[in-house]
């Protein structure tokens, strides 16, 4: 260990951070909130201006010469078809986050906007956000991570750490050796928070459903802490083995569990009003995602400017705070296919599904508050985490959808710890393909800590301004792989000349 201190100096911040926010959970989230609302009002445009850059530059790529350019060497081929290959990536982009926010977060979106538009404009400029937040943007920062890693670790054979670029493509200095281990170290943090978060996030929603399906009021913070012991349970065993095909098929399980609930609101709820909306919703889509990527709300009140920093702002540092894991991922799928392949595959996928989720969530949600006198509403601004499932109780078969959306999101928590242990042990040991059970089960307690941490501040928002705090430094580092792609790239079309 002392030979790579990389993995107790991890351990070592994470575990810091974890003990913290357990005893003073609300210092914790006070100073939190506090750091990142300043970084975000003197940088939000800088975050702003790096997310429409990536998105930009992996469009341009995949335009240019430098498309048909190879994950691996000239004549190899992909390891997995195109059918499967889509099939995973659906499964990376499909998580307790889409579960979580379908219907709550267009709504709340809602009950801003509508103060300053008709209610039928409001709700498109809702969904048009909330696509905003979770469409090609979001897969631009996955996938330009992931292009990095791929492309250094399959053609240039280095190790699949988010350092390495560095020090294949500025060489092996002192200085440069350094910005290489922070960068791996700055990496882990902001994967260990992040998935602590969306930890968070899936046991809140997992207990609500529990209180649906049961009749259950006032269980509070018993029930959700018996849930997170479940849980924890739960990935530990797998944490003892390797990582196998189980836990791929567990995945996609989740993620067929998820896609038929989505076709069953859809063919059994106002199919016209939902389809109508989906198609309203990809024209404004198409039409203002680039230029929305450049707006700061600037000239806006204070009550906007909260809310561009408490959602916009989050969600482009939560992407950075998810990309080094959801990158390794994607790159260990990608092997054999071309630059042009990879980045239409995985920004245009996920970002239409999520759309398409969206289009019929957000829709039912619609429909409950313009066409019929449900108090959706209510719900949102009391209890977020319980919207889902209020609106699926206004369709036949609750007790089914509502159990299927508990299983879910369960599933999609276990696999998503279990893989982030894994990418982080191995991130921690430099680069080691296998890390061991040891290390694997460290990661794990230390996640289930973080986890536990965001589960005792009860507050979203407390949640994802701790998650900010652990991502914004992560956006230098990505800013830097971006530059040794470019570089690395135009070095091999000059050597090929």
């Amino acid at each position: 260990m002392l030979k790579n201190p990389l993995l107790p100096t991890a351990l070592l911040i994470t575990g810091a951070i974890a003990v913290w926010g357990i005893a003073d959970t609300d210092g914790l989230a006070a100073f939190a909130d506090t750091l990142v609302s300043i970084q975000f009002t003197s940088r939000a445009w800088f975050i702003m201006l790096t997310a429409s850059a990536m998105l930009i530059c992996c469009i341009a790529l995949a335009v240019s010469h430098y498309g048909d350019i190879k994950l691996g060497a000239d004549d190899e081929e992909p390891e997995f078809s195109t059918i499967s290959w889509l099939t995973m990536l659906f499964a990376a982009g499909m998580g307790v986050g889409l579960l979580y926010w379908g219907t709550a977060e267009p709504l709340t979106h809602y009950l801003l906007i509508a103060d300053y538009q008709i209610p039928s404009e409001a709700a498109h400029s809702a969904l048009f956000v909330t696509n905003f937040h979770w469409g090609l943007h979001a897969w631009a920062i996955y996938a330009l991570t992931g292009l990095v890693i791929a492309y250094f670790s399959f053609r240039k054979g280095t190790p699949i750490l988010v350092g390495a670029p560095l020090l294949k493509v500025f060489g092996e200095g002192l200085l440069v050796r350094m910005v290489a281990w922070v960068s791996n170290l700055l990496a882990i943090v902001a994967i260990a928070i992040g998935l602590g978060g969306s930890v968070a996030m899936g046991v809140f929603q997992v207990k609500e459903g529990v209180d649906a399906l049961l009749g259950l009021q006032g269980t509070g913070l018993g029930l959700t802490l018996a849930i997170f012991t479940v849980l924890v349970v739960a990935y530990v065993l797998p944490l003892t083995t390797d990582l196998s095909h189980g836990m791929a098929v567990l995945s996609n399980a989740a993620m067929a569990t998820a896609g038929a609930l989505m076709i069953f609101l859809l063919l059994f709820g106002p199919t016209h009003y939902l389809m109508g909306g989906i198609l309203h919703a990809v024209g404004d889509y198409l039409a203002e995602v680039i230029p929305h990527g450049f707006r700061t709300f600037t000239f806006m009140d204070d009550q906007v400017g909260d809310w561009f920093q408490s959602w916009t702002l989050t969600y482009m540092v939560w992407w950075l705070a998810w990309a080094p894991f959801v990158g390794v991922f994607i790159a260990r799928i990608s092997r054999g296919r071309t630059i042009r392949a990879f980045l239409c595959g995985v920004i245009l996928v996920p970002t239409g599904f999520s759309i398409l989720w969206f289009g019929v969530f957000g829709g039912i949600g619609f429909f409950g508050v313009l066409r019929t006198e449900i108090p959706v509403l209510d719900i949102v601004r009391d209890n977020v985490s319980g919207v889902t499932f209020f609106v699926l109780e206004q369709f036949p078969l609750p007790s089914l959808t509502i159990g299927a959306v508990v299983v879910a999101a369960f599933l999609f928590i276990v696999t998503s710890v279990v893989s982030a242990a894994f990418v982080l042990g191995m991130f921690s040991t430099g680069g080691d393909l296998n890390p061991s059970t040891k290390i694997k089960l460290s990661w794990g307690v230390v996640l289930g800590a973080l986890g536990l941490v965001m589960i005792l501040s009860g507050s979203i928002d407390a949640v994802k301004s701790i998650i900010a705090l652990g991502a914004l430094p992560f956006i230098f580092i990505v800013l830097l792989l971006v530059v040794c792609l470019l570089k690395a790239l135009k070095s091999e079309a000059v050597a090929q000349r």
